[in-house]
C-alpha cells in the first residue's frame, strides 16, 4: 500500500479529535510536485532558493504541530494513569476484603469500571505510539521525495533534526504502557484457561471502539516497522513480535510492551 492511502487509512482509523493532527502529506505532496515540474526552479537558483524555503518552513510548521499535540497528550496521560491508581487504590481501601466496608460485590462492579478505563488507557497510548510512527514515517518518505524529484540535500538534516523532537521521543509513553501492564497483571490476574476466555470477551467488549483502532495500530506499525527491500537508514526499527502475538497480546489482558 502507497504512504498517501496507508496516512488516509490511519486517519480515518484513529480518533475523531486526533484526525486533523497528523501530516499534512497530500499537501506537502503537490508542493513538492510543482517544485520539480518548474522549468525555471534549477537548482541553486534564487527561485528554486525560495520555493526550498517554503518547503522547509511547512515543514516546520507540521513538526510544531505534532509536537504541541503529543506532549499534550502525553501530559494527560500522566495525569491519567496517577488518576487510575488512585482509583483502584480507593476500592481497595473501601470495599477491599481489609477495607472500611468490605463489599465482594461492589469491588468487583468498581473494579470492572477501573478495568475498561485502563483498557481504553492503553488503547490511546498505542495509538499515540502510532502517531509517532506515522508522522516521522510521513516525514522521512516526502523528504524522500523532495530530494529525488529536485536534486536536493534535505533528508539527511532534517531526519536528523526530527529525532530530536518531542513526538518522535516515546520513552514515557513506553513507561507508562509497561506501568498499565504491571497494573493489569497485578490488580485482573487470570488464573486459568476459562478465566482467560472471559477476560478477553470482557476486555473486547469494555474496549470496544478504542480496542478496534488498536489493533489497527498495532498492525500499522508492525508494517511500518518491518524490514523490507525499501528498508533503510531512515526506516523505524521492526517490532520484535510476529503477527499472531501482536495481536493476541491485545486481545488478552497483557498489553504489548513498546520498545
Amino acid at each position: 500500500m502507497k504512504f498517501g492511502k496507508r496516512l488516509k487509512q490511519q486517519i480515518q482509523e484513529t480518533l475523531p479529535g486526533w484526525r486533523d493532527k497528523f501530516l499534512s502529506y497530500k499537501e506537502l505532496k503537490k508542493l513538492v510536485r510543482s517544485i520539480s515540474s518548474a522549468p525555471t526552479l534549477l537548482n541553486g537558483s534564487l527561485e528554486y532558493g525560495r520555493a526550498e524555503e517554503e518547503f522547509v518552513y511547512l515543514l516546520n510548521n507540521e513538526i510544531e504541530k505534532f509536537n504541541t499535540f503529543f506532549m499534550e497528550q502525553e501530559e494527560d496521560f500522566v495525569i491519567r494513569n496517577k488518576e487510575l491508581q488512585q482509583r483502584i487504590q480507593r476500592v481497595i481501601d473501601i470495599w477491599g476484603p481489609n477495607g472500611n466496608h468490605p463489599s465482594e460485590a461492589d469491588c468487583k462492579e468498581e473494579m470492572a469500571k477501573i478495568r475498561k478505563d485502563i483498557v481504553d488507557f492503553h488503547g490511546e497510548m498505542v495509538l499515540l505510539v502510532n502517531y509517532s510512527n506515522v508522522n516521522y514515517t510521513g516525514l522521512a518518505k516526502i523528504l524522500k521525495k523532495y530530494d529525488k524529484r529536485t536534486g536536493g540535500l534535505l533528508r539527511l538534516p532534517f531526519i536528523q533534526k526530527v529525532l530530536q523532537q518531542p513526538f518522535f521521543t516515546t520513552d514515557l509513553i513506553s513507561k507508562l504502557v509497561k506501568q498499565c501492564e504491571s497494573t493489569i497483571e497485578a490488580v485482573f490476574p487470570v488464573e486459568d484457561e476459562e478465566k482467560t476466555r472471559e477476560a478477553r470477551e470482557a476486555i473486547i467488549v469494555a474496549g470496544e471502539g478504542i480496542f478496534r483502532n488498536t489493533v489497527a495500530a498495532l498492525q500499522s506499525m508492525q508494517e511500518i516497522r518491518r524490514g523490507s527491500s525499501t528498508y533503510g537508514h531512515f526506516s523505524l526499527p521492526p517490532l520484535n513480535l510476529p503477527d499472531s502475538e501482536l495481536i493476541q497480546s491485545v486481545q488478552l489482558n497483557s498489553p504489548i510492551p513498546i520498545v
